[in-house]
């Protein structure tokens, strides 16, 4: 009798040990990001770029290389990286996130913070940053 017993409750420690693990690797739920503390000097800045559709193509085609991955291909936070963050990434297509100004946005975009890395050193071309700005500005609509 006693081995029997000894049985199930070895078996079931394996049990409470397995979904152990196995719940180790669920995925948390993602914390909302905190507001950003933007500088004043990006919150006044101009777009040099506004309103100039032909830079909405280049955008779209530096999105895809340096964005898509966590935004996915319309900002709405579905893209394949984005579940293995700690923060959510957002929904760019919100109108909360469309009403920040165009500075606002290259910052974010740009300068970044916590998980969203700094591409201020991956894309040096000022026109890109915009032409990037300008597509996300599709993104609304």
């Amino acid at each position: 009798m006693k081995s029997k017993t000894a049985k199930i409750l070895t078996g079931a420690f394996a049990l409470i040990v397995m979904g152990a693990f196995l719940m180790s690797f669920a995925a948390a739920p993602q914390a909302k990001a905190k507001p950003w503390d933007i500088p004043a000097k990006y919150k006044s800045m101009k777009n040099p770029h506004a309103g100039d559709k032909s830079t909405i193509a280049a955008g779209k085609m530096a999105w895809a290389k340096h964005c898509k991955s966590c935004h996915g291909a319309m900002g709405l936070g579905d893209g394949p990286k984005a579940k293995q963050l700690k923060t959510d990434v957002g929904n760019f297509s919100t109108k909360a996130f469309q009403a920040g100004t165009d500075g606002e946005l290259y910052y974010k975009s740009f300068v970044g913070r916590d998980e969203m890395p700094n591409f201020e050193k991956k894309i040096t071309d000022e026109e890109e940053r915009w032409a990037i700005v300008n597509f996300m500005r599709t993104m609304g609509k």
